[in-house]
């Protein structure tokens, strides 16, 4: 008798130890989003921001915090609590693109200050102007900003972001006169453009989809071939060495979250990469859903960081 009763006793510890080791998630996670609401990008982020809360059964509350190309939000992530319920899904130029940049700013380093998660979504950048200027190609805008200096202005989300390196890469390797006008978010750089205040806007493509799609706007050069417009030149089919560089979404947790943490959001963050019906979505909206675990994501910070520097010190935008 004596034994029956120790070992249920044993058996209910374990239980008992097993569902107090399952405690996370148990409340409302905050979500960063370190973009401006209605951009596609934040678009992306809230669809799949939806999904988790479904897998992990708990809110997931989006915050928008703009700004700085994305570091602004990507501090305050840094800086959040190790206990899994601030989390962050940013695009890559608040790693990699502005440390390069605006270092000065910068006063994390993603690789020991975050705990990266998984990558989700892959977005070419891409470079356009209003459909009614008196240039429609690469060629054509290039010839008139040098004869016009100031006269072609880009839209971007700011200094350090990826519009940012896109337009000081074309004014280098082109020898083009493009002047860069910062934003808080691809909405109003967007505004901009459609008022007449900006003749341009370098930005990731799926805040622009709808516009170019419409004929409101001409793609002149893209980093990447996207099927939905496959006229729109890279650099290299134009005879440049270089492409620019394109855009990717990936989720990160503060670093030195738990076991527990990582072990649940992991796994839910590559369903969610995974998920035909988001998959669907995001298309539409000129983005391309590619998961990668979080070693590769690690990897890929890494390996760009090291692209971006090397190509920024080749252009002269760096010492």
């Amino acid at each position: 008798m004596r034994t029956v009763l120790v070992a249920a006793v044993a058996a209910a510890a374990l239980v008992a130890g097993a569902s107090h080791a399952q405690t996370y998630p148990k409340g409302p996670i905050s979500l960063v989003i370190p973009l401006t609401p209605g951009d596609a990008t934040d678009i992306a982020a809230r669809a799949m921001g939806e999904e988790l809360a479904k897998l992990l059964k708990v809110a997931v509350v989006p915050v928008n915090r703009p700004g700085a190309g994305g570091a602004l939000g990507t501090d305050s992530v840094v800086k959040a609590a190790r206990d899994g319920y601030t989390i962050l899904i940013t695009i890559n130029a608040a790693l990699t693109f502005r440390r390069v940049l605006d270092p000065q700013n910068v006063q994390y380093d993603p690789l020991k200050d975050l705990t990266p998660l998984g990558l989700t979504t892959r977005i070419p950048s891409i470079l356009a102007v209003r459909d009614n200027l008196p240039y429609r190609s690469f060629a054509e805008m290039v010839e008139h900003a040098k004869k016009n200096p100031g006269a072609v202005r880009a839209g971007t989300v700011g200094a350090g972001s990826v519009g940012d390196f896109t337009v000081q890469l074309v004014n280098s390797l082109a020898g083009a006169q493009i002047t860069m006008v910062p934003f808080k978010g691809a909405a109003p750089a967007i505004t901009a453009l459609r008022g007449g205040h900006i003749e341009g806007v370098a930005l990731a493509l799926g805040a622009l989809s709808g516009q170019l799609k419409s004929g409101a706007m001409k793609g002149i050069v893209i980093s990447s071939k996207f099927p939905d417009f496959p006229a729109i030149p890279t650099m290299t089919e134009l005879g440049y060495p270089q492409n620019l560089l394109g855009v990717w979404l990936g989720f990160f947790a503060p670093a030195g979250v738990s076991a527990e943490v990582t072990g649940a959001l992991v796994p839910a963050v590559e369903k969610v990469a995974r998920d035909p019906a988001i998959a669907a979505r995001l298309a539409a909206l000129g983005m391309l859903q590619d998961y990668a675990p979080p070693e590769k994501l690690a990897e890929e910070i890494r390996d760009e960081h090291r692209a971006v520097e090397g190509i920024a010190k080749k252009a002269g935008l760096i010492k």
